[in-house]
């Protein structure tokens, strides 16, 4: 899809993931349809391919993220977001999902059902959708397996991280150590 007038002023002629400025073409962000600028991005070649076929992976390639993750523009952050959830595997990619924090309305684009890019979806003991950066408190005490220590009923987890392809688990620091928690026993947490 041609770059329109408006995208090529948004994005200064240059790709909004990685910055080249080679063959740029217009990428629409899933599940949003239409020609909307909000709803694209533009894209190099390179990135458009990998976005088109994900089964192909270029994890040097997709260090761009550092930067795009950062952008101001919702559609950019969505696509960044979803890649780096992808790339869970990659300890710098983790790292930089720990750092960021999306609005909700973001973040639930991100993890809309229908573009079918992120495999589970999470849930907390009452039903609440439970999304990457969340807050959560225990319902119960928790035995922490290898840790030696019980994760009491009413801590409270800041910037959880969702287990990709298993809704039942969630990730989260407890007394510094990070640990993996069963969705079923923590409460969303709803920011003040």
């Amino acid at each position: 899809m041609d770059l329109s007038p408006a995208l090529i002023a948004r994005c200064e002629s240059k790709c909004e993931l990685c910055g080249s400025t080679d063959a740029l073409v217009a990428y629409r962000v899933k599940p949003k349809s239409g020609l909307h600028l909000d709803h694209q991005i533009a894209t190099c070649a390179i990135c458009s391919d990998l976005l088109d076929h994900p089964e192909k992976t270029n994890v040097d390639h997709w260090r761009c993220l550092n930067e795009s993750i950062w952008s101001i523009t919702p559609a950019v952050q969505v696509v960044s977001y979803r890649i780096l959830n992808k790339l869970r595997d990659q300890a710098w990619a983790l790292d930089l999902l720990g750092m960021i924090d999306l609005d909700a309305a973001v973040l639930e684009w991100a993890h809309d059902e229908e573009a079918g890019v992120i495999d589970a979806v999470h849930k907390d003991a009452n039903g609440a959708l439970l999304l990457q950066g969340d807050s959560v408190v225990l319902i119960q005490d928790l035995n922490v397996k290898g840790a030696n220590f019980v994760a009491k009923r009413g801590t409270s987890i800041r910037r959880i991280t969702l287990v990709n392809g298993n809704p039942e688990q969630i990730e989260g620091k407890v007394n510094d150590q990070h640990i993996v928690i069963l969705t079923k026993y923590v409460k969303k947490v709803n920011p003040a």
